[in-house]
């Protein structure tokens, strides 16, 4: 008797992901993540989300000021195997020296995605990546039903109950509480 054969993928780590990088086997213009070791395309920018980004970034940039660094769809290092690139992230100072590199979530402040196609997917691969590595105050902006999911207190079962946002209510970031989102600010 022969033995069955069980296919196994083969997961990338970052620094293969980086190496696709360096040698032009991807390039800016590929809209992928690297998410467990597998690259996943991120869906097209563009209508409400881009304005949602959009007007966070300029409420952020202007609250903000220089006690933190507001980055904009670029890559959060999670782990071996995950490099996802969140709508918005809000990161320590320290993150703008020039030879800060790619964050990690000790340098993560705040969390932010912006979900209109990809509610579903945000909950169920990037929450639990997000919980998984501590993260500790993520925001899901949900475009179809107008509300602001907020998770917080990661724990290994997962986030705290869920706490959502809506019209006239408004959130503070845990790591600069003055620091207050009205719900109008993008969905108004």
């Amino acid at each position: 008797m022969s033995a069955v054969f069980t296919a196994t993928r083969h997961k990338l780590t970052v620094a293969a992901y980086h190496d696709l990088g360096a040698t032009g086997h991807l390039t800016e213009d590929d809209r992928v993540e690297l998410i467990e070791g597998e690259l996943i395309d991120m869906a097209p920018i563009g209508g409400p989300h881009l304005t949602s980004v959009n007007r966070l970034n300029m409420f952020f940039a202007r609250s903000i000021g220089d006690r933190g660094i507001v980055s904009v769809q670029n890559p959060v290092i999670l782990g071996r195997h995950s490099e996802p690139q969140p709508d918005l992230v809000i990161l320590a100072p320290h993150m703008n020296a020039r030879d800060a590199g790619v964050s990690i979530p000790k340098d993560v402040l705040l969390l932010i995605e912006v979900s209109d196609t990809t509610v579903a997917y945000d909950r169920g691969t990037k929450l639990p990546l997000y919980v998984r590595h501590g993260l500790e105050d993520v925001w899901l902006f949900n475009l179809r039903s107008d509300r602001i999911e907020v998770y917080r207190a990661p724990t290994a079962a997962g986030y705290a109950p869920m706490r959502e946002i809506g019209p006239g209510e408004s959130i503070a970031m845990l790591a600069l509480p003055d620091v207050r989102l009205a719900w109008e600010t993008v969905f108004a």
